[in-house]
């Protein structure tokens, strides 16, 4: 039994973690801390909750007292966090944050279809980002046989829980309903962590990935349609993809054509091939809450605390 703590349990990341957390066999919640609801019941805050735990949210918290923290604070507090409170020395880390995401200060990145024997020995996990993940997955296997040696093309469409809970102009559902928009196009910040990733498993890759993120009008999941051109067969790619993924709990690769309900309130990461001509057409598909975030979050958890890299995670999706 792993004692945890989260920081940070007021947004969407933390009430998806404590979902999992609280009906997982192996994990014992010591506090989940948020200093502007401290004292309020968690379930008045992530509602679907209620009739699922007492527990309170934190105002005090004390890091000695757990063996794993979760980090669900925004980007950039992370290592506030810790110039602002000391690292007992054998605390494990998981942390949903971006700070860590280039493996300084120790951090591992906690993509396990990538790193999974390292994770295992890591006492300290960068989870990554929604998008990062879904595009990962889509190009792993061809980093691995050393196959990404043209542009990659890529347009994603996530949902608008990935904005976070804090209400804004783009996240109004006035506003997001019926709409598409266009953000961040060819700069986003996870392409740093995409390049790094595939960088250590093919060295010379130095391709471009051009990457246009779309906001679409459904509250959660990642659809992502990537294209390179490459000689492979669809035969060959497609054995390619099943042979690294063979033993990836997660992450599936489908004969047949996906789609975003596969994966909606599920850990799991989908994925098809096509062919046409020259260029090699893969569409990913995650939860951008669960596999994307907190999901994996646990996934990366089993793993450092030594339990099965899926207990807590066989989640089902709607059948509708």
């Amino acid at each position: 039994m792993a004692k945890v703590g989260i920081i940070g349990g007021a947004g969407y990341t933390a009430g998806e973690l404590l979902r999992l957390l609280i009906n997982h066999p192996e994990a014992e919640i010591v506090f989940v801390h948020s200093s502007s609801n401290a004292g309020k019941p968690v379930s008045e805050i992530h509602e679907g909750l209620i009739g699922d735990t007492d527990l309170r949210f934190a105002e005090t918290f004390d890091l000695s007292a757990i063996d794993v923290l979760f980090l669900c604070q925004g980007h950039g507090f992370s290592r506030k966090f810790w110039e602002e409170n000391e690292m007992p020395a054998n605390l494990k880390i998981v942390d949903l944050a971006q700070d860590y995401r280039d493996e300084s200060c120790g951090y591992i990145y906690g993509l396990p279809e990538a790193k999974r024997e390292t994770i295992r020995k890591a006492a300290k996990v960068a989870n990554p980002g929604c998008f990062a993940t879904a595009l990962q997955l889509a190009l792993l296997p061809l980093a691995a046989a050393g196959k990404l040696d043209s542009e990659v093309h890529v347009t994603a469409v996530t949902g608008s829980t990935g904005a976070g809970v804090k209400p804004g102009a783009t996240t109004h559902f006035s506003w997001r309903n019926d709409n598409l928009s266009v953000y961040k196009a060819f700069g986003h910040q996870h392409l740093a962590e995409i390049r790094q990733t595939l960088s250590q498993l093919q060295p010379d890759f130095n391709a471009e990935i051009s990457f246009v993120p779309v906001r679409g009008d459904f509250p959660r999941g990642i659809f992502a349609m990537s294209y390179i051109d490459t000689d492979l067969s669809i035969d060959e790619a497609t054995a390619i993809y099943k042979n690294f993924y063979a033993d990836a709990p997660f992450t599936h690769v489908s004969d047949r054509p996906i789609d975003l309900k596969q994966v909606v309130n599920t850990n799991k990461a989908v994925i098809s091939l096509e062919k046409h001509g020259r260029k090699l057409l893969i569409l990913s598909a995650i939860d951008n809450l669960l596999k994307g975030a907190s999901g994996q979050a646990v996934q990366n958890f089993n793993l450092i605390c030594g339990f099965p890299e899926d207990m807590g995670l066989r989640l089902k999706p709607s059948a509708f």
